[in-house]
């Protein structure tokens, strides 16, 4: 049982946009694309993923704290929060494209992008991914503003090499069926990114990256993100996961700072969360597919853990989003 591929699952992250763009010496463009200019594709979400990965030619990224790192063909960089950046190549020169709203291709559509001075030319294939909800999400909060995934370098570096290939056709032929096709190439690299990271965090550190890394613990996490309806107990989870109950107890202090317990009534509480922004499902059926028998036991803990009653956050969800559209 993965653990990693359980908290992955749950995110629900959709990839739905794709583009292709070709970029001249000297060239340099800034990302200012927002989760709704790709609502048409993703559905309502609050929060977007942003890839770049480099077919040809360099690629180099500037951060907000002034850091610049070079990308080479066959790698590429993910920003898991959409944290703003520039793209240019090897020559400097002021950045005078943006790259917002504007360059978000329709639905069903494949767009292309052509910047620059004429030089040395470039290729990236950029990709979109949309979530809800995953501000409190207990894995996106620990991600860096940036990840890199180089083929060169990753066990899965061939396969997702080889999907980038196809997709480049892809994006050049517009074939039937190709943003299905493109969508789960997004999640692809998204996942193996994340994959490579919790791979190599440092053995000394805490929280739930390190968790994952920690045979019982994370048999245990996975445990309740794969069934969070489950009456699960401490006992319980501490059979499964071939530990004692009060070594699986230090873990979860030791590792993320809560008890097991803890640990699942937030998850639960995110999952219902969700279900209410996101859909019209009746609060019973919420409140079972959440582990709790009754409206009233998951309204008690929910206000207990959120501050508000389940129907008074639907409501106020459901306002702020039909203020936005």
């Amino acid at each position: 049982m993965d653990a990693l591929s359980e908290i992955l699952r749950d995110a629900r992250l959709t990839g739905g946009v794709f583009m292709s763009g070709t970029f001249s010496e000297p060239w340099c463009l800034a990302t200012n694309v927002k989760a709704g200019d790709c609502s048409p594709h993703l559905g309502v979400t609050d929060h977007l993923v942003l890839f770049h990965y480099v077919v040809d030619g360099t690629m180099t990224i500037g951060l907000p704290d002034g850091t610049r790192q070079v990308f080479l063909p066959e790698q590429a960089a993910i920003f898991p929060h959409n944290d703003d950046h520039t793209l240019s190549g090897s020559e400097p020169t002021e950045c005078s494209e943006p790259f917002d709203e504007s360059d978000v291709p329709a639905p069903g559509e494949l767009r292309t992008i052509e910047i620059g001075g004429g030089g040395a030319q470039t290729r990236i294939i950029c990709g979109f991914l949309g979530g809800r909800l995953l501000a409190s999400d207990p894995l996106f909060a620990l991600l860096p503003p940036m990840l890199r995934f180089d083929c060169a370098s990753e066990r899965a570096g061939p396969l997702v090499k080889m999907s980038f290939e196809l997709a480049d056709g892809e994006l050049s032929n517009s074939r039937p069926g190709s943003d299905a096709m493109l969508a789960r190439l997004s999640e692809l690299l998204f996942v193996e990114a994340v994959r490579s990271y919790v791979e190599g965090y440092a053995e000394d550190s805490m929280g739930l990256v390190a968790a994952l890394r920690d045979r019982s613990l994370s048999k245990a996490v996975a445990l309740i993100h794969r069934a969070p309806d489950q009456a699960w107990s401490v006992s319980g989870l501490a059979s499964h996961a071939a530990i004692s109950k009060s070594g699986l107890a230090e873990r979860f202090k030791q590792y993320l700072d809560c008890t097991p317990m803890e640990y699942l009534t937030r998850h639960r509480m995110r999952l219902a969360a969700r279900a209410l922004e996101t859909s019209d499902v009746p609060l019973l059926d919420i409140a079972e597919a959440v582990g709790y028998g009754s409206e009233a036991a998951l309204s008690r803990a929910f206000k207990r853990c959120l501050g508000v009653s389940p129907s008074a956050w639907r409501e106020r969800r459901s306002n702020a989003n039909q203020a936005s559209t």
